[in-house]
């Protein structure tokens, strides 16, 4: 939703450049917070009752950031809002990987990013409607009310959603072994995808979770070295990488983005919505190739792409001359040309790092462990949001658009490079074959 408010956001609460970023990258600062208790949460409470938190924290961030009166109570929302995003976003996928029988798991991970970009496409469609109503995000709209607090309000529509579909779902059948809750464990293996060996199961998970203690972030060391395991650090690098190659900048400040290439306000929010539909578009094809090709070649495609086609927007952005506004101009086939590549650059990420990242965070860390590595592997993803995020409206004023594509290139190629030299394939595995 901060995608078709910032310009309003930064006129209503009168801040600058770099006001203006934080009042965006606050939220993932939060996220941070909630992906790094959300694994010990849900270690010791369970998964649905770390989601039915996320609920009610979503509830707060959605309301109070529609009724901000300032930049620094904005920020406060918006905190807020980064702490449920982030607990959600390790605990679903994790929870799927759980649940989900071993030859469809890379399809139902996969999931979480379609729910992902789905939800950015339902932003993106909702802002362009609500400024085009309204007359832009600044006019009023509704019972005096400016558009830009109504698209943070639209929010409410969609965590009503989440929050009753929870009441719906069983809990995890490993987190009921860990606790001990066996025949609860039983009873949701048999109903979801082990309808004739549940209690098999069941002892198969009781051998790898070890449950002589609980697991604790001492987990992530190796017992022999006492070293962190490598697995972890695999796990560190893709949460990181999935952000330096600047996907976020297109999410959250497309309307900006396009807007300083010369574009109108409204043709700006128009081209987040065919991107949105793109997104989507590329992540059924990720869901449909995930289980056939594996994920480490999904990683591979998607980052020389995405590193081609960054290379690409950082040339015609640097060659762009400046009008009288101050913004590029995009002349002849510059603009054609930009709009290309920046949609084939959300392809080659919607069919690899954007779901495949999601998928191997909730399938390779060892039973024990998981808990305790999906917190760090969270703070590491969405630190790295908050920095790239938070660095890009700098990085605008100080090297340009050009500039700031060619680091994101750079990213893109050493992202193709870990893909290559450290990820090993688990399509098709268990969580318990991958001990």
């Amino acid at each position: 939703m901060i995608n078709g408010t910032v310009s309003a956001l930064q006129e209503s609460f009168g801040t600058t450049a770099v006001g203006s970023g934080f009042n965006v990258s606050s939220m993932l600062l939060g996220c941070a917070a909630g992906a790094f208790m959300a694994g010990r949460i849900a270690d010791f409470f369970g998964r649905r009752i770390a989601l039915f938190v996320s609920a009610a924290l979503f509830i707060v961030s959605a309301f109070g950031s529609g009724i901000a009166t300032s930049s620094g109570e904005f920020v406060v929302y918006r905190l807020i809002g980064g702490l449920a995003v982030g607990a959600a976003s390790i605990i679903c996928p994790a929870y799927i990987s759980e649940i989900a029988p071993a030859r469809y798991r890379g399809r139902l991970a996969s999931l979480q990013q379609m729910a992902i970009v789905l939800g950015l496409f339902a932003a993106f469609l909702s802002n362009y409607l609500l400024a085009a109503y309204a007359g832009g995000a600044s006019a009023e709209l509704f019972f005096g009310y400016q558009a830009w607090r109504w698209m943070f309000w639209s929010e409410l529509v969609f965590v009503a959603l989440f929050l009753a579909g929870l009441f719906f779902i069983p809990e995890s059948p490993r987190f009921l072994v860990a606790a001990g809750r066996i025949k609860e464990a039983e009873g949701v293996l048999t109903r979801v995808s082990h309808a004739h060996d549940a209690p098999e199961k069941v002892e198969e998970i009781r051998f790898t979770l070890k449950r002589e203690r609980r697991p604790a972030m001492r987990d992530i060391l190796d017992e022999a070295t006492r070293k962190v395991r490598p697995v972890v650090w695999v796990g560190l690098g893709l949460a990181a990488l999935q952000q330096l190659v600047g996907i976020n900048v297109v999410f959250y400040y497309g309307e900006v983005l396009w807007r300083a290439a010369g574009f109108t306000e409204g043709h700006a929010l128009l081209i987040n919505v065919i991107g949105g539909i793109i997104n989507v578009s590329a992540t059924v094809g990720a869901i449909l190739l995930v289980d056939r090709w594996g994920r480490k070649p999904l990683l591979l495609l998607g980052a020389g792409g995405m590193a081609l086609m960054l290379g690409t927007l950082a040339l015609v952005f640097s060659n762009a001359e400046v009008g009288a506004d101050g913004n590029l101009a995009l002349t002849g086939a510059q603009g054609t040309t930009a709009l290309i590549a920046a949609n084939l650059y959300i392809v080659f990420f919607g069919i690899s790092w954007g779901p495949v990242m999601w998928v191997m965070l909730g399938e390779m860390f060892p039973n024990q462990v998981r808990g305790a590595a999906l917190s760090l592997a969270g703070l590491s993803q969405w630190g790295t949001n908050f920095l790239v995020t938070t660095t890009f409206p700098i990085l605008l004023v100080h090297i340009g658009l050009g500039g700031a594509y060619s680091i994101y290139a750079v990213f893109g190629c050493l992202a193709a490079f870990f893909a290559w030299k450290f990820v090993s394939e688990t399509k098709g595995k268990t969580l318990e074959q991958m001990q």
